[in-house]
């Protein structure tokens, strides 16, 4: 169902933890944001100076590991996916992501934390309209043996996620999901991030996954998963590749009234699927919500729906 009204936070709400890149401390805050403001990250630097960025495609420096947003000075926030999945996937129009590093923290390597902290600060709806970028034809674009295409379809935004691992412990998994809060809650928000045993040694020589660990990444070997608690799902790989499309496609500017395929994919694909949809105006348009028809009900009452707890306490303030 796509939502007529923008909205954003009702109050301001704090996550504390590690770059999973760095190692270092770093705070992050959900700040309420005006109509029209989108999504913008803030950072202040060693120095104490303030930059700021919007969650935009055009913003994108580096897709190697981790979706780095930054502009012309250099990149401003790292690992920013898990965190634009949260709003994204919750229908978060406008915020003010406020960072006091140089990477959103990893927390427990899932976009749950970021969900629950979104929750405690709760959603008000605005006055403006929401608008859609909505696709009109086919996008694709392939990388190698890799390839991801945004297709035509009005429901809202469906996702459609194949991966293939040479490892045999994780093969070749799929998921396909229509994305609206119930569903990424319930499916996607607590999926893990995953690396292999077999690279870390290399990582940490070139200065990556210093911040890595059994409590925010899932290890994984050629027979098994090393974290003592085993896996969230059983496809819990592929979950969180498809969250981190959410992530990387909400860099989009707007929700998205599409269709996206990706197989063998990651952020590099994610992005350059992106540029290439905004790269052809004939492929996409924005279009405002239109409101619902009215009804007649008689003997209607509303019922609060239970929402799926977090298995953890996340550490929000």
């Amino acid at each position: 169902m796509k939502a007529v009204r923008q909205t954003t936070l009702k109050d301001q709400v704090s996550v504390s933890g590690i770059g999973v890149h760095s190692a270092l401390p770093v705070t992050l805050t959900f700040h309420p944001a005006d109509a029209n403001t989108g999504i913008v990250f803030s950072r202040v630097d060693e120095q104490g100076c303030e930059r700021e960025v919007r969650a935009d495609y055009r913003s994108v420096t580096a897709t190697e590991l981790a979706t780095v947003l930054g502009d012309h000075a250099g990149p401003i926030c790292g690992t920013t996916e898990h965190v634009l999945a949260a709003l994204r996937g919750l229908g978060v129009d406008n915020a003010l992501v406020e960072i006091d590093g140089a990477e959103a923290p990893i927390m427990d390597g899932s976009a749950a934390p970021f969900v629950a902290a979104i929750d405690q600060a709760g959603l008000t709806e605005l006055s403006a309209p929401r608008r859609y970028i909505e696709i009109r034809k086919p996008v694709r674009v392939a990388q190698g043996e890799s390839f991801g295409e945004l297709r035509p379809y009005t429901h809202g935004f469906r996702i459609d996620i194949e991966i293939e691992f040479k490892n045999p412990f994780i093969g070749r998994q799929s998921i396909a999901a229509e994305i609206e809060p119930a569903v990424f809650r319930r499916e996607l928000s607590r999926a893990r991030t995953f690396g292999f045993m077999r690279d870390v040694a290399k990582l940490w020589n070139a200065g990556y996954a210093l911040g890595a660990s059994f409590e925010n990444t899932l290890v994984v070997t050629e027979s098994r998963v090393l974290n003592p608690e085993g896996l969230r799902f059983p496809d819990e790989f592929v979950r969180h590749k498809a969250l981190d499309a959410v992530g990387d496609l909400a860099l989009a500017g707007a929700p998205l009234l599409g269709a996206y395929r990706s197989v063998r994919g990651g952020h590099k694909l994610n992005h350059a699927v992106l540029c290439a949809l905004m790269a052809d105006p004939s492929a996409w348009a924005l279009v405002d919500a239109e409101p619902a028809p009215a009804r007649r009900i008689r003997g209607h009452a509303d019922v609060a729906t239970g929402l799926v707890a977090p298995a953890y306490g996340p550490d929000v303030s």
